[in-house]
């Protein structure tokens, strides 16, 4: 979850918030890729969570990576909360239990974000370790209870715990247990913008059941291959899903905003100051008569931070982000991107990837999407399986990254990321599936190994 930002440029139009998504648009040579990855701190000695605070805390390791990389840190107050690259534009944020979060520099092929993955991991190693502390690499924290799970000094998040469990059962699980790999992927106009955001949000159960990686919850199997992607289910419906207007006659940016201001607000930032108005309208607050702010007008802070609370599959800002993948091992961080960029950033791949799933209704997209988190590779739609769809989809993607011919030092092209996802496809065996025959078989019923073997 990146930083809030503070432009307080006033707004008093629906147009302005149409355009400052429109701004998005880019040609194609300008076209980035953006990754971002959590992953769950934990002590190396008892496989404990890691807190805040203390000499061997998150804080500590955040003033270790602020030595290391030269980073500018961002402060909450006179708390240290992250780290930006005054540079290249990258961050490292905390999500609500520590996850630890890279938000990657926009780069221009896999190559230089699975360097930059390797390069930060191995920087995040040289900090952490010393002070005992690891980092999985899993769609959910395997062993702790809600309870047992710090949780990180953001204003923001304080607002969310308490709005969370009025909306939904499984909203506090999501904030503090759970962990995403996605990709951020640029668009050159608005109806380019429609076909990806519509092939994405169809496709992404698909993606989803490729990288399910959460079967276990406090110690046990949770009777799910992803149970992040079902505690999405159960979270807050009025700001996640699947989005089935985004597949109307009529779709746009216009739409979009509309969706977003129908979507309850969260807070009002002023200053470093959190303001908790959850449940309340953006509407109000465009209008100059939201009650908390009285007689103010929204600003471009309050616009951009209000769309950073809003998770669907697929969320558009001024770029389209997937969201549908659990963490993974090392390479798995390198294929999701890979994956994506060959489908959208490739105008062959993308059109035939829209030909693969336009005839699929609203509702066989939904259920779908309900039925992946449990079934995987084996759920259907349209009379075909997840595996034999994703086989599909992998050898457009293949196809897209050959034409896009970004070749690394050694002549490489970025087809060989794909290598993880093609495995899954041929054996029909998701990671947690692997995880889970581990489990029952050489882990004899417990999850402590798992520190060991999906430790980064």
């Amino acid at each position: 979850m990146a930083r809030d930002t503070t432009d307080a440029t006033p707004i008093r139009s629906r147009d302005e918030l149409v355009a400052y998504l429109e701004a998005g648009n880019k040609p194609e040579a300008a076209f980035r890729i953006g990754t971002e990855h959590e992953k769950i701190p934990f002590t190396l000695g008892r496989h404990e969570p890691v807190p805040y605070e203390g000499d061997k805390g998150i804080r500590a390791i955040l003033e270790g990576m602020r030595d290391v990389l030269g980073w500018d840190p961002i402060m909450e107050g006179p708390t240290i909360i992250g780290l930006a690259d005054p540079r290249a534009g990258g961050a490292i944020s905390l999500e609500p239990g520590g996850q630890f979060e890279l938000s990657g520099a926009p780069l221009a092929s896999i190559h230089e974000t699975c360097s930059e993955l390797n390069t930060h991991l191995a920087q995040l190693r040289t900090v952490a370790e010393p002070l005992g502390v690891g980092f999985l690499g899993l769609g959910m924290s395997p062993k702790w209870s809600r309870a047992e799970t710090p949780v990180m000094p953001k204003g923001r998040y304080k607002i969310m715990s308490g709005y969370m469990p009025k909306v939904g059962k499984l909203g506090l699980d999501m904030m503090f247990r759970t962990c995403t790999v996605q990709v951020n992927l640029d668009f050159s106009s608005e109806a380019d913008m429609v076909q990806k955001l519509r092939v994405s949000l169809a496709l992404q159960p698909i993606a989803t059941a490729l990288f399910a990686n959460s079967p276990f919850t406090e110690g046990r199997p949770n009777g799910f291959l992803t149970f992040r992607s079902e505690i999405w289910r159960d979270t807050d419906n009025a700001r996640s899903g699947m989005l089935p207007f985004a597949f109307e006659d009529g779709m746009g940016f216009e739409r979009y905003v509309d969706y977003a201001l129908d979507v309850p607000m969260y807070f009002i930032k002023r200053g470093d100051a959190y303001i908790d108005v959850a449940g309340s309208s953006f509407r109000d607050l465009l209008a100059g008569r939201h009650p908390a702010v009285p007689g103010e007008t929204a600003t471009l802070a309050d616009w951009i931070n209000h769309l950073s609370t809003i998770f669907p599959e697929v969320r558009l800002k001024r770029y389209l982000e997937m969201r549908g993948a659990d963490a993974g091992p090392w390479a798995k961080l390198c294929a999701l991107p890979a994956f994506w960029v060959g489908l959208l950033y490739d105008r062959q791949s993308l059109d035939a990837a829209w030909q693969l799933a336009k005839d699929w209704t609203a509702d066989e997209r939904q259920t779908l999407r309900d039925e992946v988190p449990r079934l995987g590779l084996k759920a259907t739609i349209g009379g075909r399986t997840v595996q034999d769809i994703a086989r599909d989809l992998l050898a457009l993607s293949r196809a897209g990254l050959v034409r896009r011919r970004q070749l690394d030092s050694q002549g490489r092209d970025e087809t060989r990321f794909l290598a993880p996802l093609e495995e899954v496809v041929a054996t029909g065996r998701t990671p947690a599936d692997d995880l889970l025959s581990r489990y029952h078989g050489a882990w004899q019923g417990s999850v402590e190994p798992v520190f060991e073997e999906l430790a980064y």
